[in-house]
C-alpha cells in the first residue's frame, strides 16, 4: 500500500535532501510544497499519511499550517513531524498545541530521517 508524504519548506534543499532520502522508500508516493498555504492545497488533494513540515515559511508558518492540517476532516490524523532549525521550547510548545506529533531538528542527516521513518512505521504497525 502507497503512503503518500508531503514535504513542506520554503528551502528547496531540505525538501530534495528529505526527497532523495525517501525516494527509494516504495511505499512513498512524494508530494512537495514551498510555503504553508500551498501544503495545504497539497494536502488536501492528496490526503497524505506524513507531513514534514517547516515552522518558519513565508505565507503561512509552520505553526498555522499545522493547526488548519489538523482542523481539516481530510488531513486530521496525519501524522506530523515539524522541521526546526530552532531548539526553542516555544516553538516546540506552540507546534505542540497546534497539533504537530514530532520534531526533526536541523541540520538532520538523512540518516536521522530514516531512522525517524522508521520508529512512525513501528508506531503505526504496533
Amino acid at each position: 500500500m502507497t503512503r503518500g508524504v508531503l514535504i513542506v519548506d520554503d528551502d528547496q534543499f531540505i525538501r530534495k535532501l528529505i526527497a532523495t532520502t525517501l525516494e527509494d522508500v516504495s511505499e512513498f508516493e512524494l508530494h512537495e510544497a514551498a510555503d504553508g498555504v500551498e501544503a495545504i492545497e497539497v494536502a488536501h488533494r492528496e490526503r497524505p499519511s506524513l507531513v514534514f513540515l517547516d515552522v518558519d515559511m513565508p505565507r503561512l508558518n509552520g505553526i498555522e499550517t499545522c493547526r488548519r492540517l489538523r482542523e481539516d476532516e481530510a488531513t486530521s490524523n496525519t501524522t506530523i513531524v515539524m522541521l526546526t532549525a530552532a531548539r526553542d521550547d516555544s516553538v516546540e510548545s506552540d507546534a505542540e498545541q497546534a497539533g504537530a506529533d514530532l520534531f526533526l531538528t536541523k541540520p538532520f542527516s538523512p540518516l536521522d530521517l530514516l531512522r525517524l521513518v522508521d520508529q512512525l512505521g513501528e508506531r503505526q504497525a504496533g
